[in-house]
């Protein structure tokens, strides 16, 4: 049995009771640590597993609330347990003497500071059981719960506070408004309470600022919690030194460099993320982890520590996804990093994509070097060279390409790259055979908010857009290609269980015509980056002369339902709707095509690998049904 009233409501201030009820459990759970560890040596042993009847009772209503049986069984030792097969009776008697304090935990958490806790094994108190020569067989355990009266807040006090100037760290950082008199008495308020006070001071500039005292107070009678904490905000800082620790093969200068350490700006706690932030996307430490000084230097200077590990310096690796329409593609890559000293990476890609395809084989060779901190702290410079043979439904193109520019992240949450380039292709489709040569000023970017995974989303937005304007030469027209592409992400319902997906995307092209743009710039549709259930790039335009080309113009919608089945495997259902027109305008003088289906997704934990089968539903470019296979969400 477990009678509480002493809440755990905050780390390291456990609060006094004016009740006198025992706590006898918890020291059970000590004598009972013991004895496993007796267990262990081989002093006591216990008989194979059985099955096992595992029950949850609420002492005065005879049935538990919904939601709070379904917390008290994720976190019940007793119930992972049974989940794992480890029912032996030793394992049993341990996990439910454990589950004491789970228990306890949980209901605290909600405002219940006196429950009483009974479970039984097999009719006997778990407190009572023995791990030394314990019973043959568990055959079932049940848990009596009686949570006793929902305390709420009587005293609910926190200082002093800071007095923060910006709006958004403000919002962060603010004491909870449910920690205030009159609300429900969860303790976890009590310390996301104190740990907003303290975040406070430190955006503030004080980087030592700490709990000085607690007094908290559970009041039976009056069924309140009382809670009055109190802060000490430190001397206010300044950023002092930063040292690296660790081997690394990094130049020091570098370090420093890609850092960015502000010395001499006033203290601040983002700033110090940063540093970590832009050592770590280098991908050159497979560890970065920065240490805070312990105390404020005389001179009001705060220093810090970056301990990193090097990673090792090459890797290689491969991909496959496959269409029962677009073929098979193949890719490998291999990439050196820290190359000269400086944590840049030098890679090189190679991707055979179309194979088993009626429209043939695509081949592609590229290289890419990235130098971080180039110019400024959070701006890499990019070069890049690709050459390729692409053999695609309406035209053949052999590309050379090479590109040099800056890639600069402007916040967390948003990049933007400009490079100038040169390209030369040799294009052969209904036209004829033609050669294009530009000089190239692409500009990209990119916005990423609040997705919480890239590969399996469930809520936020993403979009970019890219603008490459292309100067002719020797004779090739001049002109500018534009694309965009949004996505959004709606979560319905608990553990995010239905996920509604939405994308558009645009594009155009102008200063230059059907027969002046170098072919694999204009715009297809079909395949599964566009309409699943269509042809790959089955949807262009067609001249007055009668010759099948790609467009000026395109409009892109796709829509996803995605369902949870189970906690590893989704169903989901798609249609998808594309148009390209001869006019740079996105959806004027042009054709269309849609495609639907469903598809399954079964969750690896780092991304899902994506089966999709969809059939066509209007246009004039179907082909029966087409099925898809790839790691990732399909957007």
């Amino acid at each position: 049995m477990h009678n509480s009233n002493k809440p755990p409501v905050a780390d390291s201030f456990p609060p006094s009771t004016n009740a006198p009820r025992g706590a006898q459990a918890l020291r059970r759970g000590v004598s009972c640590v013991a004895l496993a560890l007796v267990a262990a040596a081989g002093l006591a042993t216990s008989q194979p597993a059985q099955a096992l009847d595992i029950r949850w009772s609420d002492a005065q209503n005879g049935d538990l609330d919904k939601d709070l049986l379904k917390t008290l069984k994720g976190v019940s030792l007793t119930e992972t347990a049974q989940a794992e097969d480890e029912t032996d009776s030793q394992s049993i008697i341990s996990a439910a003497q454990s589950d004491y304090r789970q228990v306890v935990g949980v209901l605290y958490r909600d405002g219940y500071y006196g429950p009483n806790v009974h479970i039984y094994i097999d009719g006997v108190e778990a407190s009572q059981r023995q791990l030394i020569n314990p019973p043959a067989t568990v055959e079932n355990v049940l848990f009596v719960i009686d949570t006793g009266p929902q305390f709420s807040f009587g005293q609910a006090e926190v200082g002093p506070l800071a007095t923060l100037n910006k709006r958004e760290v403000a919002e962060a950082n603010t004491v909870p408004e449910a920690f205030a008199t009159g609300e429900v008495a969860k303790s976890a308020l009590v310390g996301k309470a104190k740990d907003a006070a303290i975040e406070g001071w430190r955006q503030d500039g004080y980087p030592m600022a700490a709990l000085s005292r607690s007094d908290v107070v559970a009041n039976h009678p009056s069924e309140t919690l009382n809670v009055a904490l109190g802060i000490t905000p430190g001397p206010k800082a300044t950023m002092g030194a930063l040292t690296f620790s660790g081997e690394t093969r990094v130049r020091p200068e570098r370090m420093v460099a890609i850092a960015g350490y502000p010395t001499g700006k006033e203290y601040d706690p983002d700033l110090m993320t940063l540093v970590t932030t832009r050592l770590q996307r280098t991908g050159t430490f497979t560890s970065v982890s920065l240490s805070e000084a312990d105390r404020v230097n005389p001179d009001g200077t705060y220093d810090a520590t970056v301990a990193t590990v090097d990673y090792k310096p090459r890797r290689f690796g491969f991909g496959a996804e496959l269409s029962s329409v677009d073929g098979l593609t193949i890719s490998s890559y291999w990439y050196h990093r820290n190359i000269t000293g400086a944590a840049d990476r030098l890679r090189f890609d190679a991707e055979v994509a179309g194979i088993g395809s009626p429209s043939g084989e695509d081949y592609t060779l590229s290289t890419t070097y990235r130098r971080p901190a180039t110019f400024w702290t959070d701006t890499t410079l990019v070069a890049t060279a690709t050459a390729s043979r692409l053999d695609e439904p309406d035209y053949l193109s052999k590309l050379v390409e090479g590109q040099i520019g800056l890639e600069a992240i402007v916040s967390p949450t948003f990049n933007a790259t400009a490079s100038i380039g040169y390209r030369y292709s040799e294009d052969t489709d209904d036209l004829g055979t033609r050669e294009f040569h530009h000089i190239i000023f692409p500009i990209e970017i990119e916005g990423d908010y609040r997705r919480p995974n890239s590969l399996n989303p469930v809520s936020g937005n993403y979009y970019t857009a890219d603008i490459t304007p292309y100067i002719g030469v020797q004779g090739s027209t001049s002109g500018a290609r534009f694309y965009g592409d949004a996505r959004r992400y709606f979560s319905l319902g608990a553990q995010d269980r239905i996920v509604l997906a939405g994308r558009v995307m645009a594009g155009s092209i102008v200063g230059s015509d059907l027969d002046t743009t170098p072919a694999d710039l204009l715009f297809y549709s079909g395949g599964g980056g566009t309409v699943r259930g269509q042809p790959y790039q089955s949807l262009g335009v067609t001249t007055e002369d009668g010759a099948d080309v790609g467009g000026l113009g395109y409009l892109g919608l796709n829509a996803e339902v995605r369902g949870k089945i189970t906690d590893k495997i989704q169903l989901v259902g798609f249609y998808d709707y594309g148009t390209v027109g001869t006019s740079s305008v996105p959806g004027q003088d042009a054709k269309s095509q849609a495609g639907a289906g469903l598809g399954l997704r079964y969750n690896t934990g780092v991304g899902p690998i994506r089966l999709d089968v969809a059939t066509p539903v209007s246009g004039e470019t179907g082909d029966g049904i087409q099925v898809y296979i790839g790691i990732g969400q399909a957007f």
